[in-house]
């Protein structure tokens, strides 16, 4: 017999869950507040630079600079999904959030962040064509090309979210208001909220992780030997240091997105704890979108180019 306090997602109860404060002091959560808030404005002003940049200079329409602003919005898409509610939790009561409300915030972080994984191993693969056929690298990396991988990739995205959203809200949580120690509705803090056996739901997320991670790390990992095979080639150190600045951006990005997303998804549940995993999301969820841009600007001369003249034409424009 079903407990009365089970509620299912298709039921009309009204299941609600809080998530978990980071503090009780006012003075701690005014802090938190205005460091979230800044670094929320720096991501926003930093990837919107940088999609501005790359329409407004015919120099940058190249697949690199085409991948490098859908990645940007990608990540001006990503932590609104996220930070905005997260700054309304800081301060007062715990705020309730619907079930239905907490499946399609899961819904849509699950899709913005697999999107930015497979985008990672699609810019690797731009890299390699670059990078080890020079020659056909217009032939191969065309307009048609790029569109239809970055389609490809939120359409992958999007099938895996909807079927490990679904998933996930079949089961069954009890109590009116449950408690989320966490401060957005991710998948393993969710699913440790409910009352049923959930080892085929974490298989389904470990599988999921693989798709997301695994694969297209080990991909990028494949482009990347090709890609020092070819620069340990070319006889001119000039050239070697060339070639190898322009992977030196996206590698970085690499490192940290998939290597913190592995340690909360991949990690077996045994070994890992709420706490631990609530601190590595903020690395996600702050630290990689901003780097993005400032990465991408301090480390490649064209972006830099292109934004200096853009300051300089917009300062000469309002000279009298």
């Amino acid at each position: 017999m079903v407990p009365p306090n089970f509620i299912y997602l298709n039921q009309s109860g009204p299941t609600e869950f809080v998530f978990r404060m980071f503090t009780s002091s006012p003075r701690i959560q005014a802090l938190l507040f205005l460091l979230f808030f800044l670094l929320y404005m720096m991501i926003l002003c930093g990837n919107t630079a940088i999609i501005w940049v790359v329409c407004t200079h015919t120099s940058l329409r190249t697949p690199m600079y085409f991948f490098l602003s859908n990645l940007s919005f990608l990540e001006i898409c990503y932590t609104t999904t996220v930070v905005p509610l997260m700054l309304s939790n800081i301060f007062g009561a715990q705020k309730p959030i619907p079930l239905a409300g907490c499946g399609a915030q899961m819904f849509f972080f699950v899709t913005l962040g697999s999107t930015d994984c497979f985008l990672l191993a699609v810019m690797a693969y731009d890299r390699y064509v670059a990078i080890c056929h020079p020659l056909h690298y217009s032939l191969i990396m065309t307009q048609k090309l790029c569109t239809q991988m970055v389609v490809g990739s939120l359409g992958l995205a999007l099938f895996l979210s909807l079927q490990l959203t679904a998933l996930i809200f079949t089961l069954p949580f009890c109590g009116h208001h449950r408690e989320i120690n966490h401060f957005l509705c991710d998948v393993p803090p969710v699913l440790r909220l409910a009352c049923a056996d959930t080892k085929i739901h974490q298989a389904v997320l470990y599988v999921v992780g693989i798709l997301v991670l695994t694969v297209p790390f080990l991909l990028i990992c494949i482009s990347y030997v090709f890609i020092t095979t070819t620069i340990l080639r070319i006889r001119s150190a000039e050239g070697r240091r060339r070639a190898f600045s322009t992977c030196s951006s996206h590698l970085t990005v690499v490192l940290l997105q998939y290597g913190c997303c592995s340690l909360v998804y991949l990690r077996p549940r045994s070994s890992t704890s709420e706490d631990e995993d609530r601190q590595i999301a903020l690395v996600y969820t702050f630290v990689t979108p901003l780097l993005n841009p400032l990465i991408y600007t301090l480390r490649n001369k064209d972006v830099k180019g292109a934004l200096k003249k853009s300051v300089s034409r917009k300062g000469a424009s309002e000279t009298p």
